[in-house]
C-alpha cells in the first residue's frame, strides 16, 4: 500500500482526537516561529521609539493582504494535491504542485510592484502622517521584495502538507523566524563593520530568512521528494494547473484578504486617536496573531481530515472532529486570554517606552482577547468549509464576519465608548459571527449528506 493510500487510512479510520493531535503539534512549533516574525520585528522597533512603532503598525494591514492571498493560494493547492494523491495520480500532482509555486510568485510579484509605486498614496489612506512616511517607506520597499520569497515556502508546505507531512513544514518555517530574531538586532541597531538601519533592518533580516527558506524547499520537494517537477511548467502546463488551484485558492484568498482591509478600515478609525493609539493597535494586532497560534495550525490540518472523510462519506467523523475542534479552541483560548489579562501590564511595559502608549496597549489586552476564542470558531469553519469544496460559502461568511458585524459594530461602539467601545466591539462583533459559522456549517453539512443519499 502506497505511502498516500497509508496516510488517508490513518485519517479515515484513527482515533480523531489522537489523529489530529498528531497531525496539529508540529505546525503549532512551526507556526510560533513564523508568526515570532512580526512580533519580534514589532518588539526590536518598538526600542526605536513611538514614531517607527507606529509605521510598523499601520505597515500590518498591507503586508497581511499579500501573506492572506498566499495563505488562499495554499488552501487551493492543498486540496487539489491532497486529491489527486490519492488518487494515485502522482504525475499530475507534480505538475500541479510546480504550477502553485509559479502562479504564487507571479501573482505576489505583481501585487509587489503595484504596492512598491503606490506606498505614500495606500498610507497616506490608512491615516498614516507625513513625519511615519519616511519610516514605512524604509521598511515596506524592502518588504514588497522579500514578499515574493515568502510565496516559494508558504506554497511549497501546503504541497508537503498535502503529501501528508505536517512536520517538515513546522521546521521550514521554525526555522526561518530563528533566522529572523538573530538578524533583526544585529540589522536594526548595527553591530561591528554593520551600520544601523533602523526599521528597515527588520525588512531586510525578514527578506534574508524568506531567500533561505525558499532555497531549501525548493531543493526539497524538486530533489528530495520529487513532489514538484525540477523545471519550469510550459505555458499549456501552468494554465491546466492553476486553473485548478484558482477554483478554490481565489474564494479562499479572497476571504483571508477581507481580514486586512477590515483592519485597514480599523486603523484609519484608530489613526484618529493619535500616533499612540495607532502604536498600541499594532503591538495588540502582532500578539493576537501569536496568541491565537493553535487556531491556525487546526485551520491547517482539520481540512484534510475533513476532506479524506467526506469521500468516504464518513460524516460522523467530520462532525466530530469539528466540534471537538471547536471546543478545544474555546477553552483554550480562553486561558490564553486569562493570561494575558494578568500579564497586560508587564507585556504592555516590554513593548512600548511611553506611558501613553503602554496604558493603550494594557486596555487592549484587557478586553480583546476574550473573543479570541470565538474567532477560532469562525475561523475553523471557514477552513472547513473550503475542505468541503464550498469556498463561496466561505467567502460569504467572511462578507459577512467584517463588512456586516465586525466592520459597523467596532465602528458604531467607538462612536459611543471610543478607543473602548472599538475594542469591546470587537469580542461583540466576534460573538455575534461565532454563532451564524456555526449554524452554517452544520446545515451546510446536513445538505453534503443528504446529497449522497
Amino acid at each position: 500500500m502506497s505511502a498516500a493510500n497509508n496516510k488517508s487510512r490513518d485519517l479515515i479510520n484513527g482515533d480523531i482526537s489522537q489523529t489530529l493531535k498528531r497531525m496539529t503539534v508540529p505546525m503549532i512549533v512551526g507556526m510560533i516561529m513564523m508568526m515570532s516574525f512580526g512580533l519580534v520585528d514589532t518588539f526590536f522597533v518598538s526600542l526605536l521609539g513611538t514614531e517607527p512603532l507606529a509605521a510598523i503598525s499601520f505597515t500590518f494591514p498591507v503586508t497581511f493582504t499579500l501573506i492572506s492571498l498566499n495563505i488562499g493560494l495554499g488552501v487551493g493547492t492543498s486540496a487539489v494535491i491532497a486529491r489527486l494523491a490519492g488518487q494515485g495520480n502522482q504525475d499530475n500532482a507534480r505538475e500541479t504542485g510546480s504550477g502553485a509555486i509559479m502562479l504564487s510568485s507571479l501573482l505576489v510579484g505583481i501585487l509587489a510592484i503595484i504596492g512598491g509605486f503606490t506606498v505614500v498614496p495606500i498610507f497616506s489612506l490608512l491615516g498614516a502622517q507625513d513625519n511615519l512616511m519616511p519610516f514605512i517607506q524604509d521598511y515596506m520597499y524592502i518588504w514588497y521584495f522579500a514578499s515574493v520569497f515568502l510565496a516559494i515556502p508558504m506554497v511549497g508546505n501546503s504541497v508537503l502538507r498535502a503529501r501528508g507531512d505536517t512536520k517538515t513544514p513546522s521546521i521550514i518555517m521554525a526555522t526561518g523566524g530563528g533566522i529572523n530574531a538573530v538578524l533583526d538586532p544585529i540589522l536594526i541597531f548595527g553591530v561591528g563593520p554593520i551600520p544601523e538601519m533602523g526599521i528597515g533592518g527588520a525588512a531586510l533580516s525578514t527578506l534574508i530568512s524568506w531567500i533561505i527558506c525558499s532555497i531549501w524547499i525548493l531543493y526539497l520537494l524538486a530533489k528530495q521528494r520529487g513532489y514538484i517537477l525540477p523545471r519550469l511548467l510550459t505555458p499549456k502546463e501552468f494554465m491546466v494547473s492553476s486553473r485548478s488551484i484558482l477554483h478554490i485558492a481565489l474564494p479562499a484568498a479572497g476571504a483571508n484578504m477581507l481580514t486586512p482591509i477590515a483592519g485597514a478600515i480599523l486603523t484609519r478609525v484608530v489613526a484618529g486617536y493619535g500616533e499612540e493609539a495607532v502604536a498600541a493597535w499594532g503591538v495588540g494586532s502582532r500578539l493576537e496573531s501569536f496568541t491565537t497560534i493553535l487556531v491556525l495550525a487546526l485551520s491547517m490540518t482539520l481540512p484534510p481530515f475533513i476532506s479524506q472523510n467526506l469521500g468516504a462519506n464518513k460524516f460522523d467523523r467530520v462532525k466530530q472532529a469539528y466540534w471537538l475542534a471547536v471546543k478545544f479552541v474555546m477553552g483554550w483560548q480562553l486561558l490564553v486570554s486569562i493570561l494575558l489579562w494578568l500579564l497586560s501590564g508587564l507585556i504592555a511595559a516590554l513593548f512600548a517606552k511611553e506611558q501613553a502608549v503602554a496604558e493603550l496597549i494594557q486596555l487592549f489586552l484587557l478586553i480583546v482577547p476574550f473573543g479570541y476564542g470565538l474567532q477560532g470558531i469562525i475561523i475553523l469553519t471557514n477552513s472547513s468549509l473550503n475542505a468541503c469544496h464550498l469556498p463561496m460559502s466561505a467567502l460569504t461568511l467572511s462578507i459577512i464576519r467584517l463588512f456586516v458585524f465586525f466592520v459597523p459594530i467596532t465602528v458604531a461602539m467607538g462612536w459611543v465608548f471610543d478607543l473602548t467601545g472599538i475594542f469591546a466591539g470587537a469580542v461583540a462583533a466576534n460573538l455575534c459571527m461565532a454563532m451564524v459559522s456555526m449554524y452554517w456549517f452544520r446545515r451546510s453539512l446536513r445538505v453534503l449528506e443528504t446529497q449522497t443519499d
